[in-house]
């Protein structure tokens, strides 16, 4: 393998190296002479995949990847490991595997003895649907015309655009994880930067056209606790409001010190500041700050933060509810065996707006583990 300058050089493969594990033409040739991307050439801001792997083993046998014995689905077992998808569902990543006979590349999760999923037709192609993600992710060349732009027009637009450049380049099959791309990653455009105390700037009608007219609770200023004291978000909850399924409109809002007066347990610090919202599980409360605005999960006895605000909320609720709309209307495959790349693709379009809504390997952030656990089967 060559790469005399991490920084610039791609990562290619001598022919010795290639020996007679590719024999497809055009994927030797781009192996040992343009080569693959190397991680730097990747933005950070999308994250689409790496191919240390390649780099640093060179071309692997899935089971010699595995690092000990596995039980592999026998359709992998002659395939060439040669990255892995960046998407941040969980501590296993799903690898990107290459059939040295028709050049085809795969994904597949090594650790488990499941199928591949088909991932382009070609080598090339594979870094073409990259490249136009990545110039969605940044705005710029086919993409350029959306800066600036935001709602559910320019989601839509983005959408096509991007979709309609992955048929291109397979005849019109677009491979379930690049369907996933064009269907979700565009929902960023949705809501704009915030320019009044939030992070964001949900469109008016967003809300009540996704869940329903008159199934979005507003407030009133009589209903808010003294100790909210967060005027953007004061104006959030009068004007824009939450999907009722989130809020407890049965009760008035109050302080964690009001819900859970004369009951034993330990309160947070500053629980007189903490307004509850409502359940957002059976054991968990989803609450607000109500001097920082900082929206939380509330389990006994810990706090754990949830979304940066009450804006950054309202889309998580929005991005998860629009999800189960395409689930049901959109793309079988997608919902079905391809469910996990759907998953890993909503986590990071959630990310893109709110850093908050995700975790790291390793720590609690319930978004996070929600998608996970679907990424994973558990739906």
């Amino acid at each position: 393998m060559s790469m005399t300058d991490a920084e610039v050089t791609a990562i290619t493969l001598t022919e010795a190296e290639l020996d007679h594990l590719v024999t497809h033409a055009p994927a030797r040739g781009l192996l040992a002479g343009p080569g693959l991307p190397p991680d730097t050439s990747l933005p950070t801001d999308t994250g689409l995949l790496t191919f240390a792997p390649l780099r640093t083993h060179g071309l692997r046998w899935p089971v010699d990847a595995t690092g000990g014995p596995c039980r592999l689905a026998d359709e992998l077992r002659d395939r060439l490991v040669i990255g892995e998808l960046l998407n941040p569902a969980g501590p296993e990543r799903e690898s990107i595997l290459l059939d040295g006979a028709t050049g085809e590349p795969t994904t597949a999760y090594l650790a488990t003895p499941t199928g591949a999923h088909p991932f382009a037709p070609s080598l090339t192609t594979m870094l073409r649907f990259a490249a136009v993600t990545e110039e969605l992710a940044g705005l710029r060349g086919r993409f350029a015309s959306l800066a600036g732009r935001f709602g559910p027009g320019a989601a839509g637009e983005a959408s096509r655009r991007l979709l309609a450049l992955f048929e291109e380049g397979s005849d019109g099959a677009v491979p379930a994880y690049w369907r996933a791309a064009a269907l979700i990653r565009p929902l960023s455009l949705v809501a704009a930067p915030g320019a009044s105390g939030l992070a964001l700037e949900m469109p008016g009608r967003l809300l009540g056209q996704e869940f329903g007219h008159g199934r979005v609770a507003r407030f009133e200023e009589v209903d808010f606790p003294a100790t909210l004291t967060h005027q953007p978000t004061r104006r959030f909850l009068r004007e824009t409001g939450l999907p009722e399924e989130t809020v407890d409109t049965e009760l008035p809002l109050s302080t964690l010190t009001e819900y859970y007066a004369g009951e034993a347990g330990d309160l947070p610090a500053h629980a007189d500041h903490l307004i509850r919202l409502g359940p957002l599980t059976p054991d968990t409360t989803l609450v607000l700050d109500g001097r920082t605005g900082a929206v939380l999960t509330y389990a006994e006895p810990a706090l754990h933060p949830l979304n940066t605000d009450i804006s950054t909320l309202a889309f998580t609720l929005w991005l998860l509810h629009h999800e189960r709309v395409i689930d049901a209307h959109v793309s079988h495959e997608l919902t079905t065996t391809a469910y996990d790349q759907l998953a890993a693709t909503m986590l990071a379009t959630l990310t893109v707006l709110d850093p908050t809504g995700v975790s790291p390997a390793g720590s609690w952030h319930y978004w996070t583990e929600l998608l996970r656990e679907e990424a994973g089967g558990v739906r």
